[in-house]
């Protein structure tokens, strides 16, 4: 017998939307007056900020400080259910997503009227996913703490070592990728090293272990103007990062990295190089780009289909000639104006066309340094650290979380310590994970 929730929704157009991150939420509280009913559908419980990410991996915080449950985020919008499960396909012609649930491996269809697709993306390894298991990227709440517990028992061998030829790889860390991740994780790392582990330590010192970050590139940061690139670089440099840019990864295994024909030892590879869309294309039978990002109609849709739309890292979306980048205010603006669209399709009408107002570009360099770019003002050192903690904190998912991190950050700020450094057991290996992504001692 269907219960209340049921009955009330049952005549109402059905919005589905695939994935609990920025576009999805946004697009979830879009719809909370509307006279529909929404379904979100994620894998995970949780809503993660995934800016902060890095800041997990490197022990600055603890996950509950960055995430949320969606469904808490949800309680209040009466027309939204929520159902943790993996979605596998969509019937485009049936219009119906197809799901599984994990729970007894059963798959089940969810119909829609309207269906959103914020699916997020993972590591590009170019060619190269064998290097996965060596190299793990830092995607979610699972790869920050495995990541976490990589870099903090990579000391712990260090210290137990004996053989002084080991115990300098597993000192060596080597981030690839020169984005805004890949700096932040060289930077955090560095400051974990020569300020919070500085006397933890009794036969090894924390502060001589090497950082070293890889850019294919010319240089590091190309979404930023070029002089702040080398502010940031120049940051780097002071917390004793070892940078190489136009050097490409040739090889990545359990004992290190090949860069530009030089053999490197290093017991701890991570990967910010490059990110692959979702297979949302494939299920749709859509014409995507390399990343696998589907080519977007101007208002979102799918070609041939006005009823999908595709947000974020799921969409290829060009603007003045350049594609959007995939950030979180990327993800945020188009998950209010897809739901916004819904609005104007149940009324008949036709949306203009999707808009993304750039309010910046932020990135920090350690705990006393950041660079922001707004176009018409650029900030480097301090001042831009400020901005980049207010924005933060602004942006993150409630009052809770921002009163824990405001107060973990002015912790860390004031003593160099970092309260979250526990080092827990790895998780049983999950459906497409590497074995290797939770274990660092090989």
């Amino acid at each position: 017998m269907p219960n209340r929730y049921e009955r009330e929704q049952a005549d109402l157009p059905r919005v589905v939307i695939v994935g609990g991150g920025f576009g999805g939420v946004r697009a979830a509280h879009a719809l909370r007056h509307a006279p529909v009913r929404v379904t979100v559908l994620d894998r995970n419980n949780h809503h993660v900020f995934q800016p902060l990410l890095y800041q997990v991996a490197t022990a600055d915080l603890s996950p509950a400080d960055i995430s949320a449950p969606i469904r808490g985020m949800l309680r209040d919008q009466r027309n939204v259910e929520t159902l943790m499960a993996e979605v596998t396909g969509v019937d485009v012609n049936a219009r119906q997503v197809i799901a599984r649930d994990e729970f007894e491996g059963r798959e089940f269809t969810v119909p829609y009227d309207y269906l959103i697709l914020a699916t997020g993306a993972g590591p590009s390894y170019f060619g190269h996913d064998e290097w996965a298991g060596d190299a793990p990227g830092l995607k979610s709440l699972t790869d920050a703490t495995a990541i976490r517990r990589r870099i903090l028992l990579a000391f712990e061998a260090a210290e137990l070592e004996q053989d002084a030829d080991v115990r300098r790889a597993w000192m060596t860390f080597v981030i690839v990728g020169g984005g805004p991740t890949g700096v932040e994780l060289a930077a955090a790392i560095a400051e974990l090293s020569r300020r919070a582990l500085i006397d933890d330590f009794r036969h090894i010192d924390p502060s001589l272990a090497r950082i070293l970050l890889v850019e294919a590139a010319p240089r590091l940061l190309n979404a930023f103007p070029e002089s702040l690139a080398r502010d940031a670089e120049r940051d780097l440099k002071r917390l004793g990062v070892e940078i190489r840019t136009g050097q490409a990864v040739q090889e990545v295994d359990d004992e290190g990295v090949v860069i530009a024909g030089e053999r490197i030892a290093a017991k701890t590879v991570l990967w910010a190089a490059g990110v692959t869309a979702s297979p949302a294309g494939r299920w749709l039978g859509a014409e995507t780009d390399r990343a696998g990002r589907v080519l977007a109609q101007p208002d979102l849709s799918v070609p041939g289909h006005p009823e999908i739309m595709v947000l974020g890292d799921t969409a290829h979306l060009e603007q003045n000639g350049k594609l959007l980048p995939g950030v979180a205010p990327v993800a945020m603006q188009q998950g209010t104006y897809a739901g916004r669209r819904v609005l104007k399709l149940l009324r008949g009408q036709q949306a203009k066309p999707f808009r993304y107002v750039d309010k910046g570009n932020l990135a920090i360099i350690g705990r006393r340094s950041a660079i922001a770019d707004f176009g018409w003002l650029r900030l480097h050192g301090f001042v831009a650290f400020v901005v980049w903690a207010v924005v933060h904190i602004f942006y993150l998912i409630n009052f809770r979380n921002r009163l824990l991190v405001m107060t973990q950050w002015v912790w860390a700020y004031l003593t160099a310590q970092r309260g979250a450094r526990l080092i827990t057991q790895p998780e049983p290996t999950s459906v497409g994970q590497p074995d290797g992504a939770r274990a660092p001692i090989r």
